[in-house]
């Protein structure tokens, strides 16, 4: 008996390191201090001493059942993208940079080359969001995951300014709410829509003239990932008060999250396009309007709030790197919650 008989093939991890090798070097910045296949990953600090108090933030999360589209599908070079975005969305939405990422991949059976095709997506993220993609873990697990799945997550750290965090705290009464367009459904609520959608590959690999795709294509395509849209914001000299990354609980669990207590949101649902998927959700699936905000982030996956003065300025950065962005609602007096009108 030998550790390969057990079901853990300990050459197949060797040979994916390897073919994975060619995707993280592409992520390579010059603080990054060490080569993969190290113990550790380390990341000089040493080009932001010039920050009053350079403070760290950090995001970490999955995929989720989004993972069983690309299962059936055959489909694994975009999947790394949602989860790198999971994470950096969360540090942009605080005000920071991205410095690094982290990934962990479990399986039922280490196939290299799914392996490097899987990272090659993450690498993809981290390219997108100027992050180095600078350690990892593939665990090969039989008998605890069949052997054609996998499970996808990981784990970010950025920096930024003490002075320059995203807090909410300076929103006031009238301050406008602007929304910066999704790609989709984004990586949340994959359960329910496993259950709306026929998940048999040849249902998923149908054309809909109302998606411009398949359907299999239209659900896994990658979330969008904002740190160059706020990153502009910054740059550009604009003020952002506060900042919500739509997700899981969509408008009304993730909004309220941006506001201090005294203030309420209202945003305006025909105040933009809400992409086509989302409808058809709802129609196939009968789920009422409430739950789908309650739910999905509805075309817009984030959220920042500015100054009523530099709401035309901040529209046109979004805009030049490449995002759309509406103006969605605004701020008032009353008890901290959102209202969708």
């Amino acid at each position: 008996m030998d550790y390969k008989k057990a079901g853990v093939d300990i050459e197949a991890g060797y040979k994916a390191v390897e073919l994975m090798k060619k995707h993280i070097g592409q992520t390579m910045r010059s603080e990054v201090l060490t080569n993969i296949g190290g113990f550790s990953g380390a990341f000089s600090l040493a080009s932001f001493k010039d920050m009053e108090e350079p403070t760290l933030v950090s995001g970490t999360d999955g995929v989720g059942t989004k993972l069983k589209l690309a299962f059936i599908l055959d489909k694994h070079d975009t999947i790394g993208i949602d989860c790198v975005a999971m994470c950096v969305n969360d540090i942009a939405c605080a005000g920071g940079e991205p410095l690094f990422f982290l990934d962990y991949i479990a399986c039922g059976k280490n196939e290299p080359e799914r392996i490097a095709t899987i990272v090659s997506g993450v690498a993809n993220g981290c390219v997108q969001s100027n992050a180095a993609l600078i350690g990892g873990e593939t665990a090969e697990m039989p008998g605890f995951y069949p052997v054609d799945e996998y499970d996808l997550a990981g784990f970010a750290v950025g920096i930024v300014d003490k002075k320059n965090l995203i807090t909410g705290q300076n929103l006031k009464d009238r301050d406008v709410l602007i929304g910066i367009a999704s790609s989709g459904i984004h990586s949340n609520g994959y359960s329910l829509v496993r259950k709306v959608f026929n998940m048999k590959r040849d249902a998923l690999e149908t054309y809909y003239e109302s998606l411009g795709a398949t359907l299999g294509e239209t659900l896994l395509t990658p979330t969008k990932i904002y740190v160059k849209a706020l990153r502009s914001l910054k740059d550009g000299g604009i003020t952002v008060k506060a900042c919500s990354h739509i997700t899981g609980g969509g408008f009304y669990e993730n909004i309220p999250r941006m506001l201090p207590e005294g203030l309420h949101a209202f945003v305006k649902k025909n105040s933009y396009e809400v992409p086509p998927i989302f409808n058809m959700l709802a129609k196939d699936g009968e789920i009422a309007e409430q739950i789908m905000y309650n739910t999905y982030n509805m075309g817009l996956g984030m959220m920042v709030a500015v100054d009523p003065t530099q709401v035309d300025e901040a529209i046109r950065l979004i805009e030049a790197a490449g995002e759309k962005a509406y103006i969605v609602g605004e701020v008032k007096s009353g008890d901290k919650g959102v209202t969708v009108e």
